[in-house]
């Protein structure tokens, strides 16, 4: 699969760059953002190692692709930090608070699941999930063209391209097409760390397919937002939102996702038809 293969034009909510060409362009300090600031030191494959400790946990996540989990670990803690998208404070817990945290959420999504990660940023959690699930068919819906630049690479690098598309826009261009491109949409929708309840529905759940469902990575918020947001999310034809806790007994503390499924397919309102007089002309209001 070429460059332009795995390289749409779609996601993230509003505010993000407009579709177009995701040509690689040196990262600038502002283009790093919150993201990380500059390394003190330079980044060492070593930062990626795994902890003995969390051996047994990512075993079972991962099984017999942990070594290529342990070479998505790499890219991380090396040209991720680089490249601004990992935090290089990050680099040395990248097992715990990332891959594993993402790898958990796994036992929500159905065997040979179509999954759209929205926002994906580095690939988390879309990557992390195409590495422990080999049987899905993941698309990581990010409109930066830096993190979609990285994103390529780590995909043909990872040898993942038969299964991992990446796909660059918002999630509400993806939903509806754009530049002559089909809508997409998947079986399951997640997103790690992207907006607060009631924007990501609003971007996530038309990316859904009906009886499909939203697994948005929370963290202690999870029972607020839902008590803040059910009604929103119950206009944009979600069901009740659930907490779910995931990896328990594998991972400590198990990770906590909020779970929607999308039950009702709603549109976007449409204007009222002008009332039309014999002969089939619009009244003059």
């Amino acid at each position: 699969m070429t460059h332009d293969d795995i390289t749409a034009d779609a996601v993230s909510g509003p505010g993000g760059t407009p579709p177009g060409p995701s040509a690689v362009r040196p990262a600038t300090s502002s283009d790093a953002g919150a993201e990380s600031s500059e390394p003190d030191t330079a980044p060492s494959p070593a930062d990626a190692a795994l902890p003995p400790e969390l051996a047994p946990a990512a075993l079972t996540l991962f099984g017999d692709r942990l070594d290529l989990a342990a070479a998505y670990a790499e890219l991380l803690a090396t040209d991720g930090v680089v490249r601004g998208l990992i935090g290089p404070r990050e680099a040395p817990r990248i097992w715990d608070r990332h891959l594993l945290n993402c790898a958990a959420v796994a036992e929500r999504i159905p065997s040979g699941a179509t999954v759209l990660d929205v926002g994906s940023g580095a690939g988390l959690p879309g990557l992390v999930l195409a590495i422990a699930r080999p049987d899905l068919t993941v698309t990581l819906i990010e409109p930066l063209a830096r993190r979609t630049s990285f994103l390529i690479e780590v995909v043909e690098r990872l040898g993942l391209a038969r299964s991992v598309r990446v796909f660059r826009g918002r999630a509400d261009e993806a939903a509806s097409g754009s530049s002559g491109r089909e809508p997409i949409s998947g079986d399951v929708v997640t997103a790690r760390a992207v907006a607060p309840l009631d924007r990501l529905a609003g971007w996530s759940l038309p990316l859904a397919v009906r009886g499909g469902r939203l697994l948005a990575l929370k963290g202690s918020s999870a029972a607020a937002e839902i008590e803040e947001h059910a009604e929103v999310v119950a206009r944009l034809g979600g069901g009740e939102p659930a907490v779910q806790l995931c990896g328990v007994g594998v991972i400590d503390p198990p990770t906590t996702v909020v779970e929607i499924v999308r039950e009702r397919m709603v549109g976007p309102a449409r204007p009222a038809a002008k009332k039309r007089a014999r002969g089939g002309r619009p009244r003059r209001g």
